[in-house]
């Protein structure tokens, strides 16, 4: 009698999330039923990371996978003109920071200009997709910067001594367990990780030189790492524009030449029943500024791979 309470309430609230969806979740209009001309918005919200991301019952959010999925999208849509990027972010790995950052040059090769708006924060790997784009709109207390590269590492040794912990590795090379959090670097060890963040750092500033149009050194000031509002990025030629996403759009309509409001075509937003099922939600503010500082300070032991932060 329990079970089937429970599958006959499960199955209310999905067919009312059904109903409910649609009168309340975002239209989009299929653009190739029109030929009027468009502006497609893409979301690149929290993290960038490979892969797909969060995978809920009837729906896939987050991860460069699907992000990748939404610009060949646009790309293949002839009504779409122009993508403006809707970045709320502060960054990512780089390689997924890169992934995503060739699929925006490729699009624009196609002959789509690619337009960023930042959100609350467009940060590290987050400017990585915006250096990637034709203009950069930025809220004057928008938070971005933090350009350059760093990779976790945390040392547990004498926290497992305390604890009677002894870790043991048979390893086919010896720096197969490398950043392994139960001894410290070697200096050999120490010297190779480096050279890797130097290079990954080095490529993040070809990305900016190359879509800034700055010389790379005057890059490399600016790049060590530290956050600035949009007003400052602005003055120092990171960002184009101070303005809002609206901004950011009629902008782009009028790049492409489109005359009065566009028309526009969003991917990735969710409706009723995905928001329901557990499909990634939009991060607020305050979860990406928490999100940020606790990167930036977290010791716990995580796998060693490259933060565009």
């Amino acid at each position: 009698m329990f079970k089937r309470s429970v599958v006959l309430f499960l199955a209310f609230i999905i067919g009312l999330s059904m109903v409910v969806s649609l009168f309340i979740a975002p239209k989009v209009k299929d653009s190739k039923l029109t030929a009027a001309d468009k502006i497609a918005i893409i979301y690149v919200d929290g993290m960038i990371a490979g892969g797909r991301g969060q995978v809920g019952l009837f729906t896939e959010s987050g991860g460069t996978d699907a992000l990748i999925r939404q610009l060949h999208s646009a790309r293949d849509d002839a009504a779409v003109k122009a993508v403006v990027l809707r970045i709320n972010s502060p960054g990512g790995t780089v390689p997924a920071s890169q992934e995503v950052g060739e699929e925006l040059k490729k699009l624009r090769a196609a002959g789509k200009p690619v337009v960023t708006s930042m959100g609350d924060m467009a940060a590290s790997g987050g400017y990585w997709l915006a250096a990637c784009t034709d203009k950069i709109y930025a809220n004057p207390a928008t938070i971005t910067g933090s350009l350059g590269v760093y990779m976790p590492y945390s040392n547990w040794e004498e926290l497992y001594q305390k604890i009677g912990v002894r870790q043991e590795k048979i390893k086919s090379g010896p720096h197969k367990d490398i950043l392994s959090p139960d001894r410290p670097l070697t200096a050999e060890e120490r010297a190779i990780i480096q050279v890797m963040v130097d290079d990954m750092y080095n490529q993040f500033v070809e990305v900016i030189a190359e879509g800034r149009g700055l010389e790379p050194d005057r890059v490399r000031q600016l790049a060590d790492g530290r956050i600035y509002t949009g007003r400052q990025a602005k003055e120092l030629g990171l960002v184009d524009e101070l303005g809002n996403m609206y901004d950011a759009i009629d902008g782009t309509a009028a790049m492409v030449g489109i005359a009065g409001k566009p028309e526009i075509v969003e991917y990735g937003k969710m409706n009723a029943l995905e928001m329901l099922l557990g499909a990634q939600s939009t991060i607020n503010s305050g979860q990406l500024l928490l999100t940020y500082f606790t990167e930036m300070l977290s010791t716990a032991d995580r796998a060693a791979t490259p933060q565009g932060y």
